[in-house]
């Protein structure tokens, strides 16, 4: 699953393309990473990253899980 699509048009050619933009689970992840790291008054060994990066992808995977689950809601 896509996060944020977008057409771009080529400045010289003119040709416009279409691009599917970032997984929406890496734009999860970036989030999820982005609150936790806000809140943090220390300062973490490169180990202690590797273990808080495998978190925000688990919640990334959550939310997306999460997001599937969902029954969908009429727009009104």
């Amino acid at each position: 699953m896509k996060a944020y699509p977008y057409m771009h048009k080529h400045p010289t050619s003119g040709q416009t393309t279409m691009s599917d933009g970032m997984d929406l689970r890496d734009w999860f992840a970036g989030l999820a990473m982005q609150g936790v790291i806000s809140n943090l008054e220390e300062i973490f060994t490169p180990e202690e990253f590797n273990g808080l990066s495998e978190m925000f992808y688990q919640m990334a995977d959550a939310m997306i899980k999460a997001r599937n689950n969902r029954k969908e809601v009429p727009h009104e």
